[in-house]
């Protein structure tokens, strides 16, 4: 076997900082990567940089030594506000000397962070259309699969990159709710008169209407649930759209289901997520809640790429269509904001498939 010419020695590294600026999935999808560098090399400290909203998702993860934050708000309290709070985040990083950075996004900042940083090893994958000075802000540039490949194994592939070869058994997800989010959860279930792994745990919403299932077909499979004997506990996100639609949901039902929507943090959703028998929902940051929390999972794909962001490493179902065109990435069919390809999968589907995962 050839040698790995871009593998590194991790054992003279002292610190790392991976940096992942994107939405709450995303973010979460990072996880296994400070797992299996602890998991190898126990005297890394590991360190995160991630916006501000998405620190749930990595927060308390056993592997983290130091979270830093960026505040997509800075830029609303004027310049000199920004510059300050920027400044101080520069600082903190610079005092922590990273030997090694791991960045997982085309950000610029990312780019200009390394060039200022100046660790010993830094690296991305080879995005295309880059300028010379980003090209040459890394030491390293993982090449990107031509073919489909889930985003776990994309991120993963840095650390192949470098040398160090996950094992089998060490790609999970990792997320920790915390004792405050589990026990909150705990007691709106003792509330609702619901104990652990009663309930099968849907989830409809997201904040992509087009990765949405229609209304009617979400009530429909609530009812087909219920003539079966299941527990219904539905969740959203706290916004004016989503609420809406779960009241659009709900209202046509004879029977009651638990209605958590709008109640519950990222870490919360977690906690309840882990006490469910099962989880569905829609190709959105809850479904990968429920991967990193062992949950089985069955999970609605239109437009998106299911081979890219499906659930990962835990019992599943993942319902897609057909229809030849899909994944197109679109916002809906001809940006209608409604994707035929998920209307395409019916409730009958979806019932099955949770019926499987409980009997399995």
């Amino acid at each position: 076997m050839s040698k790995n010419r871009n593998a590194i020695d991790f054992n003279t590294l002292k610190r790392v900082l991976i940096i992942k600026l994107r939405h709450h999935g995303d973010v979460l999808l990072t996880s296994p990567v400070l797992q299996v560098l602890k998991n190898h090399y126990p005297h890394l400290e590991i360190d995160a940089l991630v916006y501000t909203e998405t620190q749930d998702m990595l927060s308390e993860h056993p592997a983290l030594d130091q979270l830093h934050l960026i505040d997509r708000n800075w830029k609303k309290e004027g310049v000199l506000a920004q510059v300050r709070e920027e400044v101080a985040l520069f600082n903190n990083l610079k005092a922590r000397s990273y030997d090694l950075v791991i960045h997982l996004t085309e950000s610029n900042r990312g780019g200009w962070l390394c060039r200022f940083l100046n660790p010993t090893y830094a690296i991305t994958p080879a995005w295309l259309n880059k300028t010379w000075f980003w090209k040459h802000s890394f030491t390293h540039h993982y090449p990107l699969p031509a073919r489909l490949r889930h985003t776990v194994e994309k991120h993963l592939d840095a650390l192949r990159h470098l040398g160090l070869q996950p094992s089998e058994t060490e790609r999970n997800l990792v997320l920790v709710p915390g004792k405050e989010a589990e026990q909150k959860v705990e007691q709106l279930l003792k509330e609702h008169k619901a104990d652990n792994q009663s309930f099968i745990h849907f989830h409809p919403t997201s904040r992509w209407l087009f990765k949405c299932w229609s209304i009617e077909k979400c009530t429909q499979l609530i009812e087909d649930l219920q003539s079966r004997g299941h527990q219904v506990v539905i969740t959203a996100a706290p916004t004016q759209a989503e609420l809406s639609m779960v009241k659009d949901i709900l209202a046509p039902l004879r029977q009651p289901v638990i209605d958590l929507s709008g109640q519950l943090s990222l870490k919360e959703l977690s906690a309840l997520t882990a006490r469910a028998q099962c989880f569905i929902g829609m190709d959105s940051v809850p479904m990968h809640i429920a991967a990193a929390m062992g949950t089985p999972t069955v999970a609605l794909f239109g437009p998106s790429g299911d081979q890219e962001w499906g659930p990962w490493m835990v019992p599943s179902h993942t319902l897609i269509s057909d229809i030849s065109c899909r994944p197109c990435g679109m916002d809906g069919c001809a940006g209608s904001k409604v994707s035929d390809c998920l209307e395409h999968i019916s409730p009958n589907d979806a019932l099955n498939a949770i019926e499987d995962l409980l009997i399995t």
